[in-house]
C-alpha cells in the first residue's frame, strides 16, 4: 500500500465514482489519510449485451475483484446489489454504509403513473424483477431492454424514444447536479414494489488481510442497521440459488429489535407471483416469531406463524430469517418461476 495513500478501486462510470468519491470522503475522515480512486473498466461496462446474457449483475464485480486481489488498489466500493451473495476467498465486505433510498422510481416526460400509461407506452429496464413489475402494475405496457449510464437512459426518455424508464432512486440522489431536468419522477413505494437485494447501499470490500488500520477505518463506516437488513435479504437471493438476475424482490427493515422481511418472485409477463412478508424480532442469541407472518400467492392466501430462527448475534439471525423466508418461498411454489444458475 502506497504509504499515506489509500486506492480505492471503482468503475468508471459518473454514479460509480459519485458514490466511491462519497466513500472516500468519509475514509479521508476517518483514517486522517489520502484517498485516491482507480478508475477500473469491467466487463459490464464495455459489453452492450443484455445482462442476463452475459452473466448478470456480477459481471460489474469480477474485473474489480481481480484488480484487488492482484495489489492494484486497497479496497472497493460496489453497488450492493450489483455483487454476487458468494464472496470469493480472501477477500471481506469490511463496510456497508447507511443505506439511501432503497426504492425504484419511474421517469416519465409528463409525470403520467405507470397504471395511467396508455396501452403500449414503452418502458425502459433490462431487470427482469422490474419487467415483471411493470406487467403487474400495468399489463398493457411494452418493456424494452435498457443498458447503459443514467444520463442516456434519461436521454431515451426526453427524447421520445421511451415513454419511461424505470431507476433506482439512489443512484439518482448520487449524481451531481440535476440530472432528471425537466423530466417527471414517481417513487414507486416498496410495499408494492420492493426492491432487489441490497438495492440503496453499498458494499466497502478489501482483502481479508488488509492491514489492521485500514479494517479498523472501515469498521467506522459501518452501519449496523443497514448490514442486517441486507443480510436477510442476500440470505433470501442465496436461498433461492437463482442468482442476481432472478425475477424476485426482497426488503427488509429494522425497527427497535423488529426485523421485517418482504420478499417476492415473480413470473416474467403474466403477474403471477408468490411473496412472504414476514417480521421477527431480534434479541442477543436469538431469534424469536413475533406471529406476524404473512404468505401469499398472486396477493392471496395466508399463512400461519413464522419459522424460529437461532443466531449468535443480529447477524448471523438476520442470515437465517433470510434463508428461512427463502425455504418458505420454495416450499410454495417459488421454484418454477425461477431460472437456476
Amino acid at each position: 500500500m502506497t504509504a499515506g495513500v489509500l486506492r480505492l478501486g471503482t468503475r468508471r462510470s459518473a454514479l460509480a465514482q459519485a458514490q466511491s468519491g462519497q466513500v472516500a470522503h468519509a475514509l479521508e475522515q476517518v483514517s486522517g489519510r489520502r484517498v485516491e480512486l482507480v478508475p477500473i473498466t469491467s466487463e459490464g461496462d464495455t459489453n452492450r449485451a443484455s445482462l442476463s446474457e452475459i452473466g448478470g449483475q456480477g459481471v460489474f464485480a469480477t474485473a474489480l475483484r481481480d484488480a484487488l486481489l492482484r495489489g492494484e488498489c486497497d479496497l472497493l466500493v460496489h453497488s450492493l446489489k450489483d455483487l454476487p451473495t458468494t464472496v470469493p476467498d480472501g477477500l471481506v465486505i469490511a463496510a456497508i454504509p447507511a443505506r439511501a433510498d432503497a426504492r425504484d422510481v419511474a421517469v416519465t416526460r409528463d409525470g403520467t403513473p405507470l397504471h395511467e400509461l396508455k396501452a403500449g407506452s414503452t418502458i425502459g429496464t433490462g431487470s427482469p424483477r422490474r419487467i415483471a413489475q411493470v406487467h403487474v402494475r400495468n399489463p398493457r405496457l411494452r418493456t424494452v431492454d435498457l443498458r447503459g449510464n443514467v444520463d442516456s437512459r434519461l436521454q431515451r426518455v426526453a427524447s421520445g424514444e421511451l415513454d419511461a424508464v424505470i431507476l433506482a432512486a439512489a443512484g439518482l440522489s448520487r449524481l451531481e447536479g440535476d440530472p432528471i431536468g425537466a423530466l417527471k419522477v414517481e417513487s414507486l413505494g416498496l410495499a408494492e414494489w420492493p426492491t432487489a437485494p441490497g438495492q440503496g447501499a453499498l458494499a466497502v470490500e478489501t482483502t481479508a488481510d488488509a492491514p489492521a488500520d485500514l479494517l479498523a477505518a472501515l469498521a467506522a463506516l459501518d452501519d449496523e442497521a443497514t448490514r442486517i437488513a441486507v443480510t436477510a435479504e442476500r440470505a433470501v437471493l442465496a436461498g433461492l440459488d437463482s442468482g442476481c438476475q432472478a425475477p424476485m424482490a426482497a426488503h427488509a427493515e429494522l425497527s427497535g429489535a423488529d426485523l421485517r422481511v418482504r420478499a417476492v418472485v415473480y413470473a416474467p409477463h403474466d403477474g403471477w407471483r408468490i411473496g412472504i412478508d414476514v417480521t421477527e424480532t431480534l434479541r442477543p442469541g436469538s431469534v424469536e416469531a413475533e406471529g406476524s407472518a404473512e404468505e401469499y400467492i398472486q396477493g392471496n392466501g395466508r399463512g400461519n406463524g413464522a419459522d424460529s430462527a437461532d443466531g449468535a448475534d443480529p447477524i448471523a439471525a438476520a442470515r437465517e430469517i433470510g434463508s428461512s423466508v427463502a425455504h418458505r418461498l420454495l416450499e410454495r411454489g417459488a421454484a418454477d418461476l425461477l431460472p437456476h444458475s
